[in-house]
């Protein structure tokens, strides 16, 4: 084969994408991140960001930002090890540890580096990994990166949990890991984890949840799906892009030892440079602020009921649950992508989610809920989701 047949090969992967209706197209916002944003000189309602609390523009924020840039400067250059920690990277870790009840935490670039280089520090080929099915793509590859036995269990079916769990006893694993999301985003379903804890208790296992869908806003002072559920786990990963200011950086937070050997081999903590200070600064802020916005916390909830009870109103297939994310389901991508790109010309923001992002079939509008989205603006996304729903015959 000659180096121009794997362009050509390429090519002709992409072409099958797009024949499929599964190609991904990005539109470029001209605004802030927040309820309403500009896209193409328009102004739309948004309601495909990660942004609950809006904090994404928050002010606060902004001023914790631009205070950082001129005390502590634009970016570390260094990884952390050699020239790339600050005070503020030691100060917000501490403030994280604090806030969700751990004795500390490290930084990542992003959540995703943070599941990625969690697994393999920690376990090795006498251990094993037991992973619900429907986990995020990060914690996934963190698994394949590590020695570990792996083992999966269908999505929140606790008596096949119990029964990989009872393999990997019967296999003779020295540790095992249970591993899932605190919130499945696609569904916005919640992990049972009363469930989970009391059956990692039952085979001496230790648990690890992906709180990134929750820190913030779940639970009370906003501490996570575990605190909405009255339990401990033993690791928590999370993120700083969603809740707590919409920008970028995950953390894992847990036991001392654990964090210890992080900052030893964690190959993505190792090889990244060190988050910039003013994404430091603003993530301090947020955590300020969450811990005492149960008004915007309520908002949120109460946007969430309203938003999901007008969909049912008007006929709409949602996925049952109580999160702030609800999945409008169309089976098929071609019919998602026409829906997202109805409601744009009617003046909502929204994007079809397909394979490989969720199963094939499994095809959807994935909203979500903002406390800063005000009933006008529900109300008029909803007329615009009544009428593009049965201009595409969703409904």
């Amino acid at each position: 084969m000659k180096p121009e047949d794997f362009l050509s090969r390429i090519t002709a992967t992409l072409e099958e994408i797009e024949a499929a209706g599964l190609y991904k197209r990005e539109r470029s916002i001209l605004s802030p991140q927040g309820t309403h944003v500009t896209v193409d000189g328009r102004t739309l309602v948004n309601l495909c960001a990660n942004n609950y609390l809006g904090l994404a523009n928050d002010p606060a924020l902004i001023a914790a930002a631009h205070r950082a840039l001129d005390d502590h400067g634009f970016g570390m250059a260094s990884v952390r090890f050699i020239c790339g920690t600050q005070d503020l990277h030691r100060t917000l870790e501490r403030r994280i540890a604090g806030f969700l009840g751990m004795d500390d935490s490290i930084l990542f670039a992003a959540c995703f580096d943070a599941n990625g280089g969690l697994f393999e520090p920690l376990l090795g080929p006498e251990d094993a990994v037991v992973s619900d099915a429907l986990n995020h793509a990060s914690i996934i590859d963190g698994i394949r990166l590590c020695k570990a036995r792996r083992y999966r269990y269908a999505n929140s079916d606790m008596a096949d949990l119990e029964a990989q769990l009872q393999a990997a006893r019967a296999e003779g694993a020295r540790f095992i890991l249970i591993a899932t999301d605190g919130v499945f985003s696609m569904d916005g379903y919640l992990a049972r984890l009363p469930e989970i804890t009391a059956l990692a208790g039952r085979y001496g296992a230790l648990t690890m949840v992906d709180d990134c869908h929750a820190t913030g806003f779940m639970g009370p002072e906003g501490r996570g799906t575990p605190a909405h559920h009255g339990v401990r786990v033993d690791i928590l990963t999370g993120t700083l892009g969603k809740a707590l200011g919409g920008a970028l950086g995950g953390y894992v937070a847990g036991p001392q030892p654990v964090i210890d050997l992080l900052r030893q081999r964690s190959r993505p903590y190792l090889f990244s440079n060190a988050l910039p200070p003013a994404i430091v600064a603003a993530g301090l802020a947020a955590i300020d602020i969450v811990e005492g916005a149960d008004d915007l916390r309520a908002r949120l909830f109460e946007n969430a009921a309203y938003w999901r009870a007008g969909l049912q109103d008007a006929g709409f297939d949602l996925l049952p649950g109580e999160h702030p994310i609800v999945p409008v389901m169309t089976g098929e991508a071609p019919l998602a992508q026409a829906m997202a790109a109805d409601l744009y010309r009617r003046g909502v923001f929204v994007s079809g989610f397909f394979f490989p992002v969720v199963p094939k079939g499994g095809a959807r509008i994935r909203t979500q809920m903002n406390a800063r989205l005000t009933r006008a603006d529900l109300d008029f996304a909803l007329e615009a989701f009544r009428a593009a729903g049965k201009s595409t015959g969703v409904i």
